[in-house]
C-alpha cells in the first residue's frame, strides 16, 4: 500500500555557527513497507527518527532523498491538489497527546464533522449520521457528541482522537504512541480498540512507541530504529523472540515482561550525535560487541527466514531467546 525506498531527511539546525548550519540526520536510507490490514511497529528510543518516519509516511514531511510510493506511484510526484484528496483521504493520524490534539473549544461532534467537511464528503445528514457511526465505532455513548474535550477522560480523548482519524475511511492510520499518555488500565482497552478495528476495517497501522513489549503484541512486523536507521526488521515474533541485533537485545531487557525474565542490559560509551554522526554502524560507541570492523561500514542486510533482516556485523547467535545470556559479557544492573 505505502512504500518507502531510500528515504532520507535531513534538517538544518542552528548549531553551526552564524555562517554555517550543521545538518541533522533524522534518517537515513530509510526503506519500510506497509500492505494492507498490517500492523508495522516502530521502536526505538527519543531522538531515533520515529516521529520523522511518521511523518514521511503520511506526507506531512518531504524527504531529502528517497522515494515514498502509494499504490506504486510516488507521492511527492502526484499534483498537489490530488495528492490532498487521494493521499490526504487515505492516511489517518492519531498523535500521542489527546489533549493538546483535539481543539478545546469544539464539541466532539464538530471535531468528528470537521474532516468530512474539509473533504466535502455527503450531504449534510449522512455526515451527521457518520459521525454517530464513528462515536460507535470507537466505544463512546452518544451524549458524548456535546462535550468538550476537557470535560472528557484522557481515555475518552484517545477514542474521539481515533474516531476522527477514521471518519474519512482511511487504508492506513499512524498512530504516535497514542498509549504513552494513560494510564495503564486504559492504554490497554485502547490497544485492544486498536487491534479490533483492524479486524473489522482491514486497517493498515503503523504503530510507534518506545515500548518494544507493547508492540509485540500489537503487530504483525517491527522494525527498530537507532538514530535515523532502521537496524533490524522482522516478524514480530522473531525480532522480540530471538532478536540479532545488540541494540533490540538492549530494548527488550528494558521493559519489563510477565511471560519472560530478562536481565537488564545497561549501555555504556557515548550516546552519538544525529549532526555528527559516527562512521560505520551507529550503535558501535554503546555496543559490546564493537570492533574495528564496525567503525569501517554500515553493515550491509543480513536475512533470515521469513524476511527477518538485521545490519550487524556481529548479530546474535539464530534462535538465542530474548533474555537468554549473550555470548560475550557485557554490563549488566544488578537492580
Amino acid at each position: 500500500m505505502i512504500r518507502l525506498e531510500g528515504v532520507h531527511v535531513r534538517h538544518k539546525a542552528r548549531s553551526g555557527g552564524v555562517f554555517r548550519r550543521d545538518a541533522v540526520h533524522a534518517l537515513t536510507d530509510a526503506t519500510l513497507e506497509v500492505g494492507r490490514g498490517e500492523i508495522v511497529g516502530l521502536v526505538g528510543e527519543s531522538g531515533c527518527g520515529k516521529s520523522t518516519l511518521a511523518r514521511v509516511l503520511t506526507g506531512l514531511q518531504k524527504p531529502t532523498e528517497g522515494r515514498v510510493l502509494f499504490h506504486d506511484e510516488d507521492l511527492w510526484d502526484m499534483p498537489g491538489a490530488r495528492r490532498r484528496d487521494e493521499f490526504g483521504s487515505a492516511v489517518g493520524v492519531v498523535f500521542q497527546d489527546p489533549s493538546t490534539a483535539l481543539n478545546p473549544r469544539l464539541t466532539v461532534r464538530q471535531i468528528l464533522r470537521d474532516p468530512l467537511d474539509v473533504h466535502r464528503r455527503g450531504t449534510r445528514e449522512e455526515r451527521e449520521t457518520r459521525v454517530e457511526e464513528l462515536l460507535d465505532l470507537v466505544g463512546l455513548p452518544g451524549h458524548t457528541l456535546a462535550a468538550l474535550p476537557g470535560q472528557l477522560s484522557g481515555g475518552q480523548r484517545q477514542r474521539v482522537a481515533i474516531a476522527r482519524a477514521l471518519a474519512l475511511e482511511p487504508e492506513l492510520i499512524v498512530a504516535d504512541e497514542p498509549t504513552s499518555a494513560l494510564d495503564v488500565s486504559v492504554r490497554a482497552q485502547v490497544l485492544n480498540l486498536l487491534v479490533d478495528l483492524r479486524e473489522r476495517l482491514g486497517l493498515g497501522m503503523v504503530f510507534i512507541s518506545h515500548d518494544i513489549q507493547t508492540v509485540r503484541y500489537l503487530a504483525d512486523r517491527v522494525a527498530v530504529l537507532y538514530l535515523g536507521r532502521i537496524v533490524e526488521e522482522g516478524r514480530a515474533a522473531d525480532v522480540a523472540g530471538s532478536p540479532a541485533h545488540p541494540y533490540t537485545e538492549a530494548l527488550l531487557s528494558a521493559t519489563p515482561s510477565l511471560l519472560e525474565s530478562t536481565e537488564r542490559i545497561v549501555l555504556t560509551g557515548p550516546v552519538p550525535s544525529a549532526t555528527n554522526p559516527p562512521t560505520g554502524c551507529p550503535f558501535r560507541t554503546r555496543c559490546w560487541k564493537a570492533d574495528d570492523a564496525c567503525a569501517t561500514a554500515f553493515p550491509a542486510p543480513a536475512t533470515g527466514p521469513d524476511g527477518h533482516r538485521w545490519h550487524c556485523a556481529h548479530p546474535q547467535h539464530s534462535g538465542t531467546p530474548a533474555g537468554d545470556p549473550a555470548p560475550v559479557p557485557f554490563a549488566r544492573s544488578t537492580a
